[in-house]
């Protein structure tokens, strides 16, 4: 027999957004229901943030160990036992996971079923042998490591970010197809491990990113050892007695683009990310969407106003804290029928590379598209105190401002860089001009700086002009 059951609110998918959003209304008075039939948590707890960021600092400090010595300190090349990191990395997923878990979101009053969800209907979902009407409900299914059609792909072992974090053994030589965050990521992590990485990119490594700032990241991955081929074509992938060869075309090479042979032991896929809709019946809930995923309007309502789509399902930037956004936007919406509306002038994203490459509102390429004069403002971490002691001088602070002075984008590569963009975060949203920065006591020494001299840069060429320096001597002879 099919059971019913009523809510105010239907959530289906338990990751970052669909949890905020369950949590939320829930305390506030809701009564909420949430499907999730995998893990609590969604892939960013279980596959994607927490393990990736477990494992870069397992890399972080095997990189510490062994270049020690520049401090003065012989502290020998460093021994990696692979499984004792992949232990650690599982230790952090466990340490968060009860956050997340059933137990404790339906101590919040949240009702739980471990069960997939379809569509039957308007406002109607489905999940096993009951049925659930709502009064509004949230599509927050995430999404998943797309697979490329590449010839031979399906017939040989590959990893994507669900299955490399259960690796025990290091690879002995990594092959990573995709050079974006993800894929660079991870190779540098597993270089730095021991590992021997090659990464295959048809485009430019992390080529969404400022080309200028992804020069530094880059020049330090080769530095480490990491093999980059970028601009290349991906004929096939085959079996080989090393593991996997990967076979590509490089117009770049001295071979004029013959086909290459690269062996290697393992083979990770991160060459973009797919929405999870199979299976959810939308068109029964009259939910327009495409391969990019559920389309939504700037309330985050799909074609059926009453069904919200947030996170990776509604086919935008695919990122935690946009999910986390987007559940506050749908809890207004819903709960306080206001009719907030996303606002991504000041999106940021980092990508946690060494040197980190952080960034938030305009590239200088998108500001020079939409106004007719800017400012390129930029201060080196060389010229950084801080830097300097602790040996990280690679990197700058570049900032993006209108002639008048408005602040419009950042980017930073550097040491801690996605700390140091907080900075940029609040004054870009405002539409504040540079001065706001650049008049800030600062701590010293601190890598801070680097935000407060690339401010002081704007005013630069004033300060220190002819006219200037006339107002000045004139000022001085009144005694």
């Amino acid at each position: 027999m099919t059971n019913e059951i009523t809510a105010d609110i239907c959530v289906i998918g338990g990751g970052s957004g669909g949890l905020s959003v369950a949590a939320g209304a829930s305390q506030m008075g809701a009564d909420v229901v949430l499907l999730e039939s995998g893990k609590m948590g969604g892939d960013c707890l279980n596959y994607g943030c927490v393990p990736s960021k477990a494992m870069i600092a397992a890399a972080h400090a095997a990189h510490a160990v062994q270049n020690a010595d520049r401090f003065g300190v012989d502290a020998g090349e460093p021994s990696v036992d692979f499984e004792k990191v992949h232990d650690h990395v599982h230790g952090v997923i466990g340490a968060i996971a009860p956050h997340d878990s059933v137990e404790r979101f339906e101590g919040m009053g949240v009702r739980v079923m471990q069960e997939r969800g379809k569509f039957v209907g308007a406002n109607k979902v489905q999940a096993g042998d009951t049925v659930i009407t709502a009064k509004r409900i949230v599509i927050s299914t995430g999404s998943r490591a797309g697979v490329p059609p590449i010839p031979g792909l399906a017939d040989v072992p590959f990893l994507t970010n669900e299955t490399v974090f259960d690796k025990k053994t290091a690879p002995d030589h990594l092959i990573v197809i995709g050079g974006g965050p993800i894929g660079s990521e991870l190779a540098q992590a597993h270089r730095r491990l021991g590992c021997k990485v090659t990464i295959l990119e048809m485009f430019a490594v992390l080529g969404k990113d400022d080309p200028e700032l992804t020069e530094v990241v880059k020049n330090r991955m080769k530095a480490e050892g990491i093999v980059m081929r970028e601009g290349i074509k991906i004929v096939r992938v085959e079996r080989a007695d090393s593991g996997v060869t990967v076979l590509i075309e490089d117009p770049n090479n001295e071979v004029g683009g013959e086909e290459e042979r690269i062996d290697g032991s393992d083979l990770l896929v991160s060459a973009g990310r797919a929405p999870n809709l199979e299976g959810l019946d939308l068109e029964a809930a009259g939910i327009e969407y495409d391969k990019r995923g559920i389309t939504v309007d700037a309330r985050l309502r799909t074609t059926n106003k009453k069904i919200f789509a947030i996170g990776d399902a509604a086919g935008g930037a695919q990122f935690t804290h946009v999910a986390g956004y987007h559940a506050g936007i749908v809890i207004r919406n819903v709960l306080f029928r206001l009719p907030a509306k996303v606002n991504y002038s000041a999106l940021p994203w980092v990508t946690y590379t060494d040197p980190e490459l952080a960034h938030v509102g305009m590239t200088e390429a998108q500001a020079r598209e939409k106004h007719s004069d800017i400012r390129v403002l930029r201060h080196p971490f060389a010229e950084n105190d801080r830097a300097q002691a602790l040996r990280e001088t690679d990197g700058m602070a570049k900032v993006i401002t209108t002639a008048k002075g408005v602040i419009v984008g950042a980017s930073i590569v550097g040491p801690h860089a996605g700390e140091l963009l907080q900075s940029w975060i609040l004054p870009i949203q405002k539409k504040m001009k540079i001065g706001a920065v650049a008049g800030l006591i600062i701590p010293y020494p601190t890598l801070g700086e680097v935000n407060k001299r690339a401010a002081g840069s704007y005013y630069t060429p004033k300060l220190f002009s002819e006219k200037t320096k006339k107002i000045v001597r004139f000022l001085l002879k009144l005694g």
